[in-house]
């Protein structure tokens, strides 16, 4: 399936309708259905780097982050509305892993809204994370704030590594899961970091006991 995905990304790349099919697979792509932007993003960039007149470094990150966007929107109201009974019945098709799930929704559980955000750079949770915000009612501006940065800052990454190593897309995307890994490995060392840096409650000081006066 994958192999497909990446053989459609690639072939429709060059056509005036090439950056509408990308930015349509990145939608399915925080959606719940299983297409990874690493065989989607690289494409354009390669395209860009070869001098494509069919749209620019802009209108790229612009398009492809709106299709980020609008698919995470789509699977928050499926949280929203219908929770995980909606998400699995829709999802058995779209091969959805209910463990997976399960464990996305505990990582929200845990580290609150700033999943949204971080979890655009960690390969499958990706595709779920906006269920779980959508479960919690997260605040829907905040949602989409963490959601377009997030998805925006991992798409252009993909599309700069698409540009730089044009030849090389095919061999690169052999070891797509360790890049992968290693990326979310990183991220989550700096979160956790972070908060034992940021969030951990300072002990609590001793007032010093003033000496009683002898009589």
């Amino acid at each position: 399936m994958f192999e497909i995905i990446h053989q459609w990304a690639t072939d429709s790349v060059d056509k005036p309708y090439g950056l509408w099919v990308a930015a349509g697979l990145m939608a399915l792509e925080s959606m719940i259905a299983p297409v990874p932007s690493e065989f989607v993003m690289p494409p354009l960039g390669a395209a860009l780097a070869a001098g494509t007149q069919n749209f620019t470094w802009t209108t790229a990150i612009l398009a492809t982050s709106a299709g980020s966007l609008l698919g995470s929107l789509i699977s928050y109201y499926m949280g929203y509305f219908g929770g995980k009974p909606l998400v699995m019945k829709v999802g058995r098709f779209l091969l959805v892993n209910e463990h997976h799930l399960d464990l996305t929704t505990a990582w929200f559980k845990k580290w609150g809204s700033l999943t949204v955000f971080v979890c655009r750079f960690i390969p499958v949770v990706r595709h779920l994370i906006s269920i779980p915000a959508g479960i919690a009612r997260m605040n829907l501006l905040k949602f989409c704030l963490y959601t377009v940065v997030g998805a925006t800052l991992w798409n252009t990454l993909l599309l700069w590594a698409g540009f730089k190593l044009q030849e090389h897309i095919k061999d690169i995307l052999k070891y797509r899961t360790a890049v992968d890994v290693s990326i979310a490995a990183l991220l989550v060392i700096g979160v956790v970091a972070w908060f034992w840096l940021h969030l951990r409650k300072p002990k609590p000081q001793g007032f010093p006991v003033a000496a009683k006066d002898n009589p």
